[in-house]
């Protein structure tokens, strides 16, 4: 009978710490997604910057580029032929495995002014 109770309470006590953990572990992942979209996206934002010194008149427009493994970019650059540009970098997650990054996937939205560096 001791043993029965124990083992009741043991069970008890176990079932909230699992469901704590997994919760943990779920805003962990969570976390730790949009900690790596931001540093790819910041990424992205310094190679768009670099490479404007030289090639501002392109268009740096991309959809759903693979950035890495699963993780998607668009870039939306509005402003081409004007001195300042307005880059809009999106990063996410690709969770439903359609190489295409949704409204509800984007963990990260970082957007910049850039300027023209060589005027006549």
């Amino acid at each position: 009978m001791e043993v029965v109770v124990a083992s009741s309470l043991l069970i008890i006590a176990i079932v909230p710490i699992l469901k704590a953990l997994t919760a943990v572990h779920l805003n962990s992942t969570r976390m730790e997604r949009k900690t790596k979209s931001l540093l790819l996206a910041q990424a992205k934002l310094d190679d768009i910057k670099a490479r404007t010194i030289y090639g501002y008149s392109s268009s740096y427009d991309q959809t759903d580029t693979v950035l890495e493994t699963s993780y998607l970019c668009n870039v939306d650059d509005t402003g081409s032929g004007s001195d300042i540009r307005t880059m809009t970098v999106s990063v996410g997650y690709d969770t439903d495995g359609d190489s295409g990054l949704d409204a509800e996937e984007v963990e990260v939205t970082l957007t910049t002014y850039i300027a023209n560096r060589w005027t006549s």
